[in-house]
């Protein structure tokens, strides 16, 4: 079975960033990144000017991806959400969606508990934006899938029918 993208459009890239805004924000947090599964940065909010995103997405990937079976090894389907925390900045990780990852960034100026408030309510807006957006391009794949169809029909009909005569009008032989 081939593997399933993550496709997001312009107006939903705009819809996440809004709702990171907000996530930043209400959390007072530093920053907040979501990442795809596969390790890459979809968008990011804040200050995020002194990471390396790209690097951290993939490492933040890969970190979620060996929780997982570390949680298989447990009993557990997956873990959800994971807590990194340093001497003056911590990182709180979640699932947004099946395919995406929620990081957010923060310091002591704000709380754990009001991270995770916010991240969880985020983190299911985020997923109903990243539905949206798979049936979007399903939606846009199938129609595609329907004009290709027709065009190839259409094609296939003029080079097969370029050797039989082509259907004339009758002619009108009385005036």
């Amino acid at each position: 079975m081939g593997q399933e993208y993550q496709v997001i459009y312009e107006e939903e890239i705009g819809e996440i960033e809004r709702i990171l805004n907000r996530l930043v924000k209400n959390s007072h947090a530093k920053c907040a990144l979501l990442v795809d599964k596969d390790g890459h940065l979809i968008t990011r909010l804040g200050f995020t000017q002194s990471l390396d995103t790209t690097a951290l997405a993939a490492l933040l990937a890969g970190s979620f991806a060996s929780t997982k079976e570390i949680a298989r090894l447990v009993g557990e389907p997956e873990f959800s959400v994971l807590f990194h925390q340093g001497k003056k900045d911590h990182i709180h990780v979640c699932l947004a969606g099946e395919r995406s990852i929620l990081a957010v960034i923060f310091d002591d100026r704000t709380t754990l508990g009001l991270v995770r408030l916010y991240a969880k309510e985020i983190s299911e807006e985020l997923a109903t934006v990243l539905a949206s957006a798979t049936k979007k391009k399903r939606d846009k794949g199938t129609q595609m899938d329907s004009d290709f169809s027709a065009s190839l029909e259409s094609k296939l009909d003029d080079i097969f029918s370029e050797g039989e005569p082509k259907p004339t009008k009758p002619s009108n032989l009385n005036g």
